[in-house]
């Protein structure tokens, strides 16, 4: 049985804010969730570091029939990261693109209902610090990085509060720096390491986004 190492998103996030708290304080920060998981983390990050919060909304590219399983990712500015496609899968190219297409229209869907008519954050020469609840194959924070890094900050630092030492290899590779607090061996899925992994829900995401407060400890 897996060690819990976090009671909640929150909890995880005020975890994750103190192996950020250089940061603390620096007015080109600014804090970059991957919702809807990654809200309530970032949340307790941009508080403990005095920075600004925003969203950046990336899709997982499911496998057909099997979309648990990520085939790539796609993010804002028409980023779109494939992985290696095992033979055990295959799929087609028009296969591929019907995904994409679908979660083009839900990346957009996202943007609109969580940022409404807020402009995106600024991003060029600051210090973007990109927040998920963990990582697992590492795709979905991958295109988000690439996003980021045509928005030409001045540093990019993936920070999660558990991730698989593989997905932490492959950050290392777009980011300038990866933070994570928790690295099991065997690692298995995110959500084993939380207590309550309940599913983040949309009302949830665009409270925190509007500045309301974290759930009591």
């Amino acid at each position: 049985m897996a060690q819990v190492e976090f009671r909640d998103r929150h909890d995880a996030g005020r975890v994750l804010a103190k192996a950020l708290a250089a940061w603390r304080g620096r007015p080109e920060v600014v804090v970059l969730a991957l919702p809807r998981g990654g809200v309530p983390v970032a949340w307790e990050v941009a508080q403990a570091l005095e920075a600004p919060l925003d969203v950046l909304v990336v899709r997982k590219l499911g496998f057909p029939g099997q979309e648990e399983l990520a085939m790539g990712a796609i993010g804002p500015g028409g980023v779109r990261v494939m992985s290696d496609i095992p033979r055990m899968w295959p799929v087609s190219d028009a296969e591929v693109e019907k995904v994409v297409q679908r979660e083009q229209d839900e990346l957009a869907r996202r943007e609109r209902l969580y940022r409404g008519e807020r402009a995106p954050l600024a991003l060029a020469g600051r210090i973007a610090i990109l927040v998920d609840d963990g990582l697992a194959t590492g795709a979905s924070m991958h295109a988000a990085a690439l996003a980021v890094r045509a928005m030409q900050p001045q540093r990019i630092v993936v920070a999660v509060p558990v991730g698989s030492r593989e997905a932490v290899q492959l950050l290392n590779t777009v980011a300038d720096e990866v933070v994570c607090v928790h690295l099991p061996e065997p690692f298995r899925a995110v959500g084993l390491w939380y207590e309550d992994f309940g599913q983040t829900s949309d009302e949830e995401v665009r409270g925190l986004l509007q500045g309301e407060g974290a759930q009591p400890d």
